[in-house]
């Protein structure tokens, strides 16, 4: 099995400043242009892309992350063609579909149904494949009352709706996908995993790009990280999370550096027999260790640490070890501890932040905050509802024909079914 994607020492640059979209604007522009020096028009210009390279094997799901301005869309659009590299080269082996912005392609003008055969033949398909789709597209939309309205009075999340659901029933051996899973509400984003879920049944190779991280480690068997136009990370999702979110802690300003009173590093996440964490079970045992330097003396300190659910930031769990029984301690300037918690991962499916503190009882002020400093991801074989697992087990039997008859004494008449 070959390569789907394969993306070979990419470089892409494109130039700052002002979009001209008329003679008028674009002669005097021009003309101030070329007065200036070498050196002022080598600032106007930067590399969105620096020498990136990686392959995508048929089938495979990947996921791309990283702040904002990273070069992630870019990635996406080099692939879909909308640009070209300047160097290096970008190859698609195979029927692409592309969904990079919400109603790219759209006309605002036009009626829902008008442009569902517009942006399906921008896409690529035939008009019998999209007359034989229609209702397909329209009923994965919910947007059957709507139609035929124009578009330019649809909200975001029915743009969204009708652009995927074209771009999903195009049948596409190679699917890229751009933040659409950010856009609508939780059913809708819910309908489009489900529908990914089937393309990965398919044989469907996927590029997608989120900063939604439960959904690049739900979806994806690898994931790869953008910094400044640079692949900085690459591997499995949870392993490369992990690495972003701590490259994140640790790029916080350096203002804030400057009034933490204490240190925490060296945090790991992992099993009771210390291997790293990739996929949890509910209920798994962990151990979330940590050191701790103080930099200033205090008499009342207490550490804690505390889950977040990264796709809707609930609140999991929280505690500090004065709840656990330890009392506060005292440190002073060059002091170090050790951590150790262990704890049970009773969760649901998702994928869980976690971040731990130090803090002054005294005042109620964090000495240090460590957010986000590692990543719990929750796999169990049915997804439940909720976030906690109870690990519910239920009886039932059937009731003797007496205790039934009995229980059929009410003042509202029912026919009870004899199956």
């Amino acid at each position: 099995m070959g390569n789907a994607i394969e993306f070979r020492g990419v470089w892409k640059e494109f130039q700052r400043g002002e979009i001209h979209d008329s003679l008028r604007d674009l002669i005097p522009a021009f003309l101030r242009r070329a007065g200036r020096d070498q050196r002022r028009r080598k600032r106007d210009w930067f590399w969105a892309l620096t020498d990136v390279s990686f392959d995508v094997p048929q089938g495979e799901s990947w996921g791309i992350i990283g702040p904002n301005g990273a070069g992630k869309s870019t990635v996406l659009k080099l692939l879909s063609k909308i640009l070209r590299p300047d160097r290096g080269s970008a190859r698609v082996h195979g029927r692409l579909s592309s969904l990079i912005e919400v109603g790219a392609g759209f006309h605002y003008d036009l009626t829902g149904r008008e442009n569902i055969y517009l942006n399906g033949a921008i896409l690529g398909m035939a008009r019998r494949d999209i007359d034989r789709k229609f209702g397909d597209i329209v009923e994965f939309a919910e947007l059957g009352a709507f139609i035929d309205t124009p578009i330019k009075r649809y909200s975001s999340g029915m743009q969204a709706r009708l652009g995927f659901s074209v771009a999903a029933h195009m049948d596409p051996e190679v699917l890229l996908v751009d933040e659409v899973l950010s856009v609508g509400d939780m059913a809708f984003q819910n309908r489009c995993l489900e529908r990914i879920a089937q393309f990965q049944r398919e044989g469907t190779t996927i590029v997608l790009v989120s900063h939604n991280l439960q959904s690049i480690a739900r979806t994806c068997q690898r994931a790869i990280v953008l910094d400044r136009g640079r692949m900085v990370a690459s591997g499995p999702p949870a392993e490369v999370i992990n690495t972003y979110l701590r490259a994140v802690r640790s790029a916080r300003p350096g203002q804030d550096r400057e009034r933490a009173r204490a240190d925490l590093h060296g945090i790991e996440l992992t099993t009771l027999a210390g291997q790293p964490v990739d996929q949890v079970q509910p209920g798994e045992r962990l151990r979330l260790r940590a050191r701790c330097k103080f930099l200033v003396q205090a008499d009342n300190i207490t550490f804690g640490f505390a889950l977040t659910r990264t796709s809707d930031n609930i609140y999991a769990y929280g505690v500090h070890t004065t709840e656990l029984g330890i009392p506060p301690i005292a440190v002073a300037p060059g002091d170090e501890h050790e951590l150790s918690f262990e704890f049970s991962a009773h969760l649901t499916r998702g994928l869980y932040s976690v971040s731990l503190h130090a803090r002054d009882m005294s005042d109620q002020t964090f000495l240090d905050y460590a957010h986000g400093c590692a990543l719990i991801d929750i796999r169990e074989q049915i997804s439940y509802g909720g976030v906690a697992d109870l690990a519910v087990s239920v009886q039932t039997r059937r009731l003797p024909a007496t205790a039934a008859a009995a229980a059929s004494d009410s003042p509202i008449e029912m026919e009870l079914s004899t199956k």
